[in-house]
């Protein structure tokens, strides 16, 4: 019933001992900077302990949680949860909060903990590749873990591929999941469909159609496959909205002027009926680019 021990033999996609490297997933004393065996408990005061605003984690279910509160008075917390240090004496939770919220429901008043001392971006790293790989994450939990480790933590889609130990297509049909719409979302996070549904919605771009589709693939109980072919049928007969060109203002038209005397070269600048729009700045050769950059440093 309780968390099983995450392998940290060094591969890739395994948890806190492939982020960091298992020299230094180790046991510290809770009051000192000396390291202790990596198989020796430091136990720290539940009080003591606090969660991480960054978990990425939010759903708990209470009555595994009752479950697991049982299994621990009956033989105690194993597993140690892992934390860092932040001030007064006190440490955030990195991973393990069901863990930790299981024992203060059992009336612990001391809990093992493995403490590493990092910053915060590194304990929300840490805290993310290490819930990506519990099984129990559904598919939205995992997407927002990838996107948060993406743009929190600046890695790069290949990074991100080596940290978690997935290919980049898997990745990002992830990330894909999140331009559903708020209701396909929740039917995804909720298991009322699969991830297999979820990707032919996500297709289509209008959220207003793919909370019909949703509604249809429930309904009808549509499988992938069908769910697919209905994905198929609404696209051809979506036209694409064509964006007109729009004229330009007095101002914009001045501010062209300027920009092409002062970049000495024709400055282009278009917008539709949306709004959107561009700002073009041709060059010639590479020392033109070179006092474009220049210019526009300054």
């Amino acid at each position: 019933m309780e968390d099983k021990k995450k392998n940290t033999s060094g591969k890739l996609g395994k948890g806190l001992g492939a982020l960091l490297g298992d020299s230094q997933y180790s046991v510290l004393a809770a009051n000192s900077t000396a390291r202790v065996k990596a198989d020796a408990n430091t136990n720290i005061h539940i009080d003591a302990i606090e969660v991480n605003p960054g978990q990425p984690r939010v759903d708990f279910d209470e009555n595994e949680l009752n479950e697991l509160a049982q299994s621990i008075k009956a033989y105690g917390l194993i597993q140690p949860i892992t934390v860092r240090p932040i001030e007064n004496g006190r440490y955030q939770i990195i991973s393990g909060e069901r863990r930790w919220r299981a024992s203060k429901l059992a009336g612990l008043t001391e809990i093992p903990a493995f403490v590493r001392s990092v910053d915060e971006v590194q304990s929300i790293q840490m805290a993310l590749v290490e819930n990506i790989q519990r099984s129990d994450l559904n598919a939205i939990e995992i997407a927002v873990s990838y996107r948060r480790l993406l743009d929190e933590c600046d890695l790069s889609q290949d990074e991100l591929s080596v940290k978690v130990g997935k290919d980049k297509t898997t990745i990002v049909n992830y990330l894909r999941l999140l331009k559903l719409s708020q209701e396909v979302q929740i039917a995804v996070r909720d298991k009322q469909i699969s991830m297999g549904h979820a990707r032919c919605i996500v297709g289509i771009e209008d959220f207003e159609i793919q909370n019909k589709m949703l509604n249809e693939i429930l309904c009808k109980k549509l499988s992938v496959r069908e769910t697919e072919a209905l994905a198929k049928s609404i696209s051809s007969k979506i036209k694409p909205q064509k964006k007109t060109r729009v004229k330009l203002s007095d101002e914009l038209i001045h501010f062209r002027t300027d920009m092409s005397v002062r970049f000495c070269t024709q400055v282009g600048i278009t917008r539709d009926t949306s709004g959107k729009g561009k700002i073009t700045i041709p060059f010639a050769s590479d020392e033109e680019l070179k006092q474009l950059m220049k210019l526009l440093s300054e």
